[in-house]
């Protein structure tokens, strides 16, 4: 994303999560190299990072209600099939580094923190079962024309990452399934 974004969000401060548990070691000089960036932490390569925001640019995704595929914005006035929803705060179920459990940037009542790795930033997850109900959370969403709204957990819409660059199949359930993610509501056309 820095790559992208840089010349518009210089500060790597931004892209944090305030309420996320921790920051993620190397932030500031990921962002600054973008694509060049190489985690001092791995033998040398690419290394990529994920962090506590879920950035929807051009990304398709499996939706888990239909089943159809979910369409990020590929330009800025998104219309169509296209969603309009640009970024939002991570917020899923049964990741592989907390199976079974929700996971947000923002803090779930009674959770705990997921540490950091050298590919993913460190998050808040919780007990609990999506077919049961949703926590008490509320959550951000940036959309293509500036707005920002807030949303809570009830008000989503389940997606399942692809395992292709055309959206389908979703990633099986168990193993190394990155999990549910949710969406807004207002966000799936």
């Amino acid at each position: 994303m820095s790559a992208y974004l840089q010349v518009y969000i210089p500060d790597a401060e931004t892209m944090f999560c305030p309420n996320a548990p921790r920051r993620y070691k190397y932030l500031d000089e990921m962002w600054a190299a973008g694509d060049d960036w190489d985690n001092p932490d791995t033998p040398v390569a690419a290394d990529p990072v994920t962090g506590t925001y879920c950035f929807w640019w051009n990304y398709i995704g499996y939706l888990a209600e239909g089943p159809r595929l979910f369409y990020g914005p590929r330009t800025p006035a998104a219309s169509g099939r296209q969603s309009k929803l640009l970024m939002t705060d991570y917020f899923g179920y049964d990741h592989y580094r907390s199976a079974g459990h929700f996971g947000s940037c923002e803090k779930l009542p009674g959770g705990d923190v997921v540490p950091e790795t050298w590919l993913l930033s460190s998050y808040w997850f919780a007990a609990g079962d999506p077919n049961s109900g949703m926590p008490d959370l509320k959550l951000r969403a940036a959309y293509t024309d500036g707005h920002v709204e807030t949303y809570s957990a009830s008000e989503v819409v389940p997606m399942r990452v692809s395992k292709t660059a055309v959206g389908a199949p979703p990633f099986p359930n168990g193993g190394a399934s990155p999990g549910i993610f949710y969406l807004p509501e207002n966000a799936v056309p």
